[in-house]
């Protein structure tokens, strides 16, 4: 007993020699932060909403995705950087285009995707289902999911879609379809967004008129889009959401892509952060995801001008007090969600409902 109480240290009593810091819970650095940030996009890697990179390639002579392109924004080593598992793809084609020509220029986009993931298999993998995505992910690939595509490709052609569809399309852009506009759906509207629903296309309402908007998520049986969509209370922007809209996008559960792109969020990562901020809060942390819209042709904030840079804006949002489980919806829960239950749905609709004979817009009655 002796020994232990020789053992025992003596108690000294705490005063101002001993130089404690004024705040026991010093404030988290930057760096730590943004080490917590890649700790957390291991686990829960980005799924990008919108990618404009098959135009990008579709006019250089020559790429490698896989040992790096400074050409354009994204590439193998920047997606693994950025810790990105999902990229969509767009396959929308400019005004130019469209008309007589989006059907072939939308089917040529294809054709080069299947091509560029073809010759980089090692970094890329098509895919069609939530499913197939996490396979993809397991495997050390980044999964690309087609679309959005424009509404223009169906040429008013519920045939097409299901073509495109077979083709591997997953998101269709409503805006500037005569059937989506700012009355709503016509008739034959309301039957592509059927068809969509029975096929697992999901609606892409980005740029849509809000009537068709607000029609779309009453209708449609699945989570809808907005691929580039940040909160019109903070940046006025054609193709940012109201309040109102956030709020019912909230409570069909649809999912708002605040995109990275500094006309729409802003200059810098702490305005896009402001958007994130918002949509959460108004349309909830199940309804929030990203965008990158890297060539896309759009100016980016500072700290975010490629695929690389992802971990800054999750920096930037735990220092805000995003908790991980509201990071982990927003970088990949979310996206996930929505091709499950498109995925789901179409399934069940598959069962009890026969395709819908191809009917052209202007056969309506």
């Amino acid at each position: 007993m002796a020994d232990l109480q020789h053992d025992t240290p003596a108690t000294t009593e705490v005063g101002r020699e001993d130089c404690l810091p004024d705040d026991p819970f010093p404030v988290e650095s930057g760096a730590a932060f943004l080490e917590r940030a890649h700790a957390l996009l291991e686990a829960y890697p980005v799924a990008d909403g919108y990618s404009g990179l098959p135009r990008a390639l579709g006019s250089l002579p020559w790429y490698d995705l896989e040992l790096g392109e400074t050409a354009v924004d994204t590439d193998v080593p920047r997606l693994r950087e950025g810790h990105v598992g999902a990229l969509f793809w767009s396959l929308q084609v400019p005004e130019a285009d469209r008309g007589g020509r989006a059907v072939g220029a939308t089917l040529e986009q294809l054709d080069l995707v299947r091509r560029v993931v073809e010759t980089h298999p090692e970094g890329l993998r098509l895919v069609r289902t939530a499913g197939q995505v996490i396979d993809a992910r397991n495997c050390g690939r980044v999964a690309v999911v087609l679309g959005p595509a424009s509404a223009a490709a169906l040429d008013d052609s519920l045939g097409i879609l299901r073509v495109l569809h077979s083709l591997g399309l997953r998101v269709l852009s409503l805006a500037g379809a005569a059937w989506a506009g700012e009355a709503g759906l016509t008739r034959f509207g309301e039957e592509v967004v059927r068809e969509m629903n029975r096929l697992g296309v999901l609606a892409d309402l980005s740029g849509a008129p809000a009537a068709a908007l607000a029609r779309t998520l009453a209708l449609s049986k699945t989570p809808v889009l907005c691929t580039r969509s940040a909160a019109a209370a903070v940046r006025p922007h054609p193709a940012n959401l109201s309040d109102d809209l956030l709020a019912r996008l909230g409570e069909q559960k649809g999912v708002c892509m605040v995109p990275l792109a500094a006309e729409q969020a802003g200059p810098a990562v702490a305005d896009v952060a402001d958007h994130l901020d918002h949509v959460r809060v108004v349309a909830g942390p199940e309804c929030v995801a990203l965008s990158g819209t890297y060539d896309s042709g759009a100016a980016h904030p500072r700290d975010l001008d490629d695929t690389s840079r992802y971990p800054h804006l999750i920096a930037e949002l735990l220092r805000r007090g995003w908790s991980e489980t509201e990071l982990s919806l927003l970088t990949w829960g979310n996206i996930q969600r929505a091709l499950r239950s498109a995925d789901f749905t179409a399934r069940a609709t598959q069962r009890r409902r026969d395709p819908t004979p191809p009917r052209p817009a202007d056969a309506e009655s």
